[in-house]
């Protein structure tokens, strides 16, 4: 697209520079007197300056509407991107609660294993010491 506007440019450039020049030279090189030559020269000044002026509008014209398409296609842009960011958010907490679930389901199985462990540390230990208090009466 830059380079397809550069060259449009370019060309509307070199043709009216083109225009002015083929003018003159036609003008400067017809035998006239010098009054229909000034009435020539002033002709093809109005003239250049009317082409000028409608090449104005048209820029302008297209101007306008590269500028309203970048202002559309921005906001759309714009709204894609705060969508994608909604939708990754929204991934990122689910995915977030997924993996606090599974870490709590985890700690519960391990405090429930130390629970169990503790739990059969304190039979052995109350075996052992029913044990070594039977030991302690046969002893006497």
């Amino acid at each position: 697209m830059s380079d397809n506007q550069f060259n449009t440019k370019d060309f509307i450039i070199g043709t009216f520079i083109g225009a002015t020049v083929g003018a003159l030279a036609a003008l400067l090189f017809a035998p006239k007197t010098g009054k229909e030559l000034r009435e020539d020269i002033n002709s093809g000044a109005q003239q250049a300056k009317l082409r000028a002026y409608e090449w104005k509008d048209a820029v302008q014209e297209k101007g306008y509407s590269w500028k309203d398409k970048a202002y559309t296609t921005g906001s759309e842009l714009k709204k894609k991107a705060m969508d994608s960011t909604s939708q990754i958010t929204k991934a990122a907490s689910e995915k977030t609660k997924e993996l606090t679930k599974n870490v709590q389901s985890k700690l519960q199985d391990k405090r429930k294993k130390e629970d169990e462990a503790l739990k059969a540390a304190e039979e052995v230990a109350e075996a052992m010491e029913e044990a070594a208090e039977e030991m302690e009466k046969k002893g006497k």
